[in-house]
């Protein structure tokens, strides 16, 4: 089995009636966070991120499942239960973290319509990643670079390359 990510906020979802994605806004929690070195931006999604006003924009765009004429009803996002949770942690809100292939039922799609399509979480360098580094990788993806020379700094974007001469 492979590996699945934990869902947090921002993280893409769409619907297989609607147009285009929308962004999860977690609302339920404001205690777990996942991939985020502050611990302040990635709060992680669980399966009590449900209801409505659970989206930025809370629209997946034009709903074919509500057919008007010669269009369709806008699409106004309200998530009834979520599946395919991770099972073994219950988070504060007493709710089970979502992972990359859990889907959400909506009360017009019926069965389980809406996937999440990116996780929401991206990777971070760290001052040990550079440690590890193999510097001959490092020498060939960037030539121009005498790898002897550089010392690694972290900020807030991850590390920063500085040159051990300045």
């Amino acid at each position: 089995m492979s590996e699945k990510h934990a869902v947090v906020q921002g993280a893409l979802c769409e619907c297989q009636f609607g147009d285009f994605p929308d962004k999860l806004k977690v609302l339920s929690q404001t205690r777990n966070y996942a991939n985020d070195s502050g611990g302040s931006q990635k709060l992680l999604a669980s399966t009590m991120d449900i209801g409505g006003a659970t989206f930025e924009k809370n629209t997946f765009g034009q709903c074919k499942m509500q057919p008007t004429g010669s269009s369709f009803k806008p699409c106004q996002i309200i998530i009834s239960k979520w599946d395919g949770a991770y099972e073994n942690v219950i988070l504060s809100n007493e709710g089970q973290i979502l992972l990359e292939d859990s889907k959400a039922t909506c009360p017009i799609g019926g069965s389980p319509c809406i996937s999440i399509i990116d996780h929401g979480q991206t990777a971070e360098g760290s001052v040990s990643d550079s440690d590890e580094a193999n510097n001959e990788v490092h020498a060939q993806l960037n030539p121009m670079i005498d790898v002897r020379e550089l010392q690694y700094q972290p900020s807030d974007e991850g590390l920063t390359i500085i040159s051990k001469n300045n």
